[in-house]
């Protein structure tokens, strides 16, 4: 089983070194144990810190790191091109996470490991989902404007229901890939409703795995200023698929 995850890195140079030597150490340890090869693709997006140069120092101590630079800056726009790389290459599972070490590699494993065992073509880590563990635990307005507002626009617009869209920590088989990418516009926050709908409308079977989730200090979505928007996002891509119903199958 050969294994690609993309890490989107904005202004990570604080945290990105040791993610990406923490997760290095852990699959390197299963490369025997398990049958697995695997590489890293970060995808620099729209970095104006010294994120870059951090990552050149760790390709050079460690194997299997892949790099690609995007001037500008946008979490989807980010996982698209890390996809559209991984894909480049011979990969069985394809995924993401995040720069933050929110998600610790035993957890993100836990993803394929639900895709071999129970034959489904994706595994999504939840926040929400009963069994799940979050530490320290999060505000109550996070967890509940989430629930309020932006769960059921998902289920108005998309007809979707998770108990957590938006965890950064997300896998799937090749050939889901290969069909969602090409169909992928949204570049920013909102970008993960997308994914996931897309998967629905080529019938992908998505599995939610609940997960063990360290809330980091320092994140990038804040609960007022980012939210207004990403609901704007989400009617605006749901007025584009309206205009455009054909997916090309």
């Amino acid at each position: 089983m050969k294994l690609s995850i993309t890490i989107p890195a904005h202004n990570e140079e604080d945290r990105i070194r040791r993610t990406l030597v923490t997760y290095h150490q852990f699959f390197s340890g299963l490369r025997g144990h398990d049958n697995l090869a695997f590489e890293i693709i970060v995808v620099l997006n729209g970095c104006t810190d010294g994120t870059f140069m951090v990552v050149e120092e760790v390709c050079e101590q460690l194997d299997n790191i892949l790099v690609v630079d995007l001037d500008e800056a946008g979490k989807g726009l980010a996982v698209r091109a890390g996809f559209t790389d991984a894909l480049k290459r011979d990969n069985d599972l394809i995924g993401f996470v995040d720069a933050d070490m929110a998600t610790a590699p035993e957890q993100f494993y836990d993803l394929a490991t639900v895709i071999e065992k129970e034959d489904v073509d994706g595994a999504i880590a939840s926040r929400y989902a009963p069994g799940a563990i979050v530490s320290p635990p999060r505000p109550a307005i996070k967890r509940w404007g989430s629930r309020i507002f932006y769960e059921p626009l998902v289920w108005l617009l998309f007809g979707m229901r998770y108990h957590d869209l938006q965890c950064g920590a997300k896998l799937f088989r090749r050939k889901v890939v290969e069909k969602v990418v090409p169909q992928m516009t949204v570049d920013d926050w909102a970008f993960d409703a997308e994914l996931l709908y897309l998967c629905k409308k080529f019938g992908f079977k998505i599995k939610e795995v609940p997960t063990i989730w360290h809330d980091q200090a320092g994140s990038k979505l804040s609960t007022l200023g980012s939210g207004l928007p990403m609901l704007w996002s989400l009617i605006t891509l749901r007025k584009r698929l309206s205009k455009n119903q054909k997916l090309k199958l």
